[in-house]
């Protein structure tokens, strides 16, 4: 690789890690005061466990071999992976430099479906879950749409099909999405919902944690072009466009319904827009990512309302943002999708003279990856559920999970200052 392309991924994989902080900060304020600690937390333990399961087994079983549906072992404990120069024989540190950049991804997937058990999920049963989640999830789902592309060539077989996922649509937010489904259903709803109402305790903290997610999220679909090229560059352009859409859309669409433009729509919508151009961002161009971004804020704003007409407690909207946003953005490339544009060989999308093909494959990767993810995702829970149990005892859940589970407290309020003395 070009110096500059291995400098350019190096600090896309320091914005993806940037992103787990960002989205701590943004579901911490959404959440209530009482349980704030417990969110960043959450959020922080796939920083702590999803790096080692990764090094030890997730790089090699999501992207090694020439299977179709896992990879091998070939690169645990980060076997056969070195730094020498090809002239020696190596490939000069380009399977570290992957293993770096696709690691930040893992953490993040799993640190999704936490806002969605928010305020009533055991710390244990979470610390449990997340390991197991990515070996039995995360990397299987990797693997049938990359796999082998990091080998002698691509051999997971619906990316042999021809699904299209540029930055993890599918494999990041749809498959995160319907695990937080899976997730809500099991653990049952807050104490409370949908009685009492569970308004963000900081919206600062939200629009903070929507900052450092934009920010971050330009090294989440630029440097999935993995170079310092044309590529990168209008996946950059299509993250900021398709961002600044969502935001504005879902805005209107409270200004119209509820009559406020408000802070929580717009960062939402800033998310569902992003979200939703992460598959498409290296397939689409000129207007595409606005309509995409549009389309996300537009469904998005109306999807988080359907947790109160069907009744699962989706504490911090994960489904109706990542899942549906994710799902949006996928099926798109079915019609967006532009190979001319980007000189390569993937097939057009409807809008610009490919057939139906495309969109086919698009749906049959998104309702494969739903049906297993939703089902590994229940088994895993119900058999830690068996174990040790998934929900903190009614006393625990209005303490606050911050006491329960941390012995920590975010905001000292009642301590106040009188002077010097």
């Amino acid at each position: 690789m070009e110096p500059g392309d291995i400098a350019w991924v190096l600090v896309s994989a320091a914005l993806v890690l940037f992103m787990t902080p960002g989205l701590a900060l943004f579901y911490g304020g959404m959440d209530r005061s009482r349980n704030v600690l417990n969110m960043l937390m959450m959020n922080f333990w796939c920083l702590l466990i999803v790096p080692i399961v990764w090094v030890i087994a997730g790089f090699s079983l999501a992207y090694s071999g020439s299977g179709s549906f896992i990879g091998n072992l070939d690169w645990t404990l980060l076997s056969d992976l070195g730094i020498a120069a090809e002239d020696a024989g190596g490939d000069g540190g380009k399977l570290i430099l992957a293993a770096i950049f696709l690691g930040m991804f893992a953490v993040i997937t799993p640190a999704l479906i936490s806002g969605a058990v928010a305020d009533r999920m055991k710390f244990s049963a979470w610390a449990i879950f997340v390991p197991a989640w990515i070996l039995l999830v995360y990397c299987p789902v990797s693997f049938w749409i990359y796999g082998g592309v990091w080998g002698d060539g691509l051999t997971g077989w619906l990316g042999v099909r021809g699904s299209l996922d540029f930055a993890g649509g599918t494999v990041i937010h749809v498959n995160a999405g319907i695990a937080a489904l899976a997730a809500v259903l099991l653990l049952g709803k807050r104490k409370g919902w949908p009685r009492e109402g569970h308004p963000p305790h900081s919206m600062p903290l939200v629009m903070l944690g929507t900052g450092i997610l934009w920010f971050g999220w330009f090294g989440f679909n630029a440097g999935s072009a993995f170079a310092a090229n044309g590529t990168a560059i209008q996946a950059f352009m299509n993250t900021f466009l398709a961002a600044a859409a969502g935001g504005l859309v879902w805005g209107v669409v409270e200004r119209i319904k509820d009559g406020h433009f408000t802070n929580l729509g717009v960062a939402s919508g800033i998310v569902a827009g992003l979200v939703a151009i992460t598959p498409g961002a290296g397939y689409v161009s000129g207007m595409s990512p606005i309509w995409i971004g549009a389309a996300a804020g537009l469904i998005c704003a109306f999807a988080v309302r359907l947790k109160f007409k069907a009744g699962y407690d989706d504490a911090l909207d994960v489904v109706g943002v990542h899942f549906v946003g994710g799902l949006i953005g996928s099926l798109l490339i079915g019609l967006f999708a532009d190979p001319e544009f980007f000189g390569a060989e993937f097939e057009a999308g409807l809008l610009n003279g490919g057939g139906i093909g495309l969109l086919v494959e698009q749906f049959i990767a998104n309702a494969v990856t739903i049906v297993f993810s939703f089902i590994v995702t229940a088994l895993i829970l119900l058999a830690i559920k068996a174990a040790i149990g998934i929900r903190v005892s009614d006393e625990e859940e209005d303490s606050g999970l911050d006491v329960s589970q941390h012995a920590e407290t975010a905001y000292n309020v009642g301590e106040v200052t009188m002077g010097r003395g």
